[in-house]
């Protein structure tokens, strides 16, 4: 099982009281609207399956900790539950009936159904592509992974959602040769679909990890450029996810990488983990944002910065303010493209799909906080709705605002 990306070190107090750059008012892609460039693109993990649903893997697969068994109080990975009402086919857990009496089930990814839901929910609230995650397949994620990209394209399909494969190179030491076999053997097949991302008249393919300064990514400057190399090669429009200070090669970036992270024709930081309340996210505006997208414009490489709603178990999300003020710091920079962090992370509790909504909605003596841990009741669906609007206001189809417009529940 992959290890989380949230392990690395936060926005430090001092780069954030050194940031001097001045503050720009707009600015201007380096490339035309596409399918990622202008747009919401919210990373899809596609990875929760349970005992039962057909899935290769035969396993709580990210549900439980002891994923041979069913997800319980005691054996949970689960930091926010899922309003599961729309999903035809779910699965029983040992966890207790939920406080308002029903029974506590889970959906799977590994569904047809439940990735047709997801993807619908996209296209209703103005995320236009969906970014699939697709860690080392080699090993026995594998074939559950290639299912559930297929699941991706035929929901995409329907849906008139775009999507691309976002590969995360975490743990994946066989990387340098098994990355580019599995895109010219499996999964190169997708750019076929009407429904694959293209930027530029070009396949997009997103890239995640390299440059990180941790043992999970050990990958060379060398081995990485010939990557992303290869796959320019291939006539592919390669994104990278990058780390926070990507820039300066500074804390969570190691050296030599200035040139891989350039090679990228969209560069994406990473944020989740660095920052957790509205002041956090100011101050990542004029340390990073700013002078970030200066850059990418120089050099002509396209900028689209993380937009995270917080982790709802650590209580960050202040319902939605912090999300809110995330969407305002990127527009009033001038940034028109952003990447959801995530759609689907129950694991991690930065979801945005729909959630327990009232204590009556999560599993009794769990533990797990519902959307109005706060006191401020949120619908379902609320962290969708609040996409929606950041994205209009990203594209100024609403009038810039550090208010967040969006009612928390209607």
């Amino acid at each position: 099982m992959s290890i989380s990306r949230r392990s690395f070190l936060g926005l430090t107090a001092a780069v954030a009281a050194t940031a001097t750059t001045a503050l720009p008012t707009a600015a201007s892609a380096a490339s035309p609207p596409g399918d990622v460039v202008g747009k919401v693109t919210a990373g899809y993990q596609g990875w929760f399956a349970c005992r039962g649903d057909g899935a290769p893997i035969d396993a709580w697969w990210h549900w439980a900790r002891q994923a041979d068994q069913p997800p319980s109080i005691s054996n949970s990975a689960i930091k926010s539950w899922p309003d599961t009402r729309e999903y035809a086919t779910t699965y029983g857990t040992n966890f207790p009936p939920l406080n308002d009496g029903r029974l506590a089930h889970l959906f799977s990814s590994h569904d047809q159904q439940t990735v047709d839901v997801h993807l619908r929910w996209m296209a209703q609230h103005g995320i236009h592509t969906a970014a699939l995650q697709r860690f080392n397949p080699f090993g026995s994620e594998g074939p559950t992974r290639d299912a559930v990209a297929n699941r991706v394209r035929s929901a995409a399909e329907r849906t008139g959602t775009k999507y691309y494969i976002m590969y995360d190179v975490s743990d994946w030491l066989a990387m340098r040769s098994q990355i580019t076999q599995d895109w010219a053997t499996k999964m190169s097949a997708h750019t076929a679909s009407s429904a694959y991302a293209r930027q530029n008249g070009k396949p997009v393919v997103g890239i995640w990890g390299f440059g990180f300064n941790d043992p999970q990514r050990p990958f060379t400057p060398q081995e990485c450029q010939e990557v992303v190399d290869w796959f320019h090669a291939q006539g592919c429009y390669v994104m990278g996810g990058v780390p926070t200070w990507w820039r300066t090669l500074g804390e969570d970036s190691r050296p030599g990488f200035a040139n891989v992270y350039r090679s990228f024709d969209m560069i994406s930081p990473w944020l989740v983990g660095r920052i957790g309340n509205a002041a956090g996210a100011d101050n990542f505006y004029s340390a990073a944002t700013v002078p970030d997208l200066a850059e990418c414009n120089r050099l002509g490489i396209d900028y689209q910065p993380c937009t995270l709603p917080g982790d709802l178990q650590e209580r960050q999300r202040a319902h939605g303010d912090f999300m809110w003020r995330q969407f305002y710091n990127h527009a009033r920079a001038g940034v028109t493209s952003t990447y959801i962090s995530m759609f689907d992370e129950y694991n991690e509790g930065n979801q945005i799909a729909k959630t327990a909504a009232v204590a009556g909605d999560v599993p009794a003596g769990s533990g797990i906080w519902a959307l109005d841990e706060d006191g401020t009741p949120c619908s379902s669906d609320y962290y969708l709705r609040l996409t929606d609007d950041g994205g209009r206001m990203l594209r100024r189809e609403l009038a810039l605002t550090p208010t967040r417009p969006t009612p928390t529940r209607i």
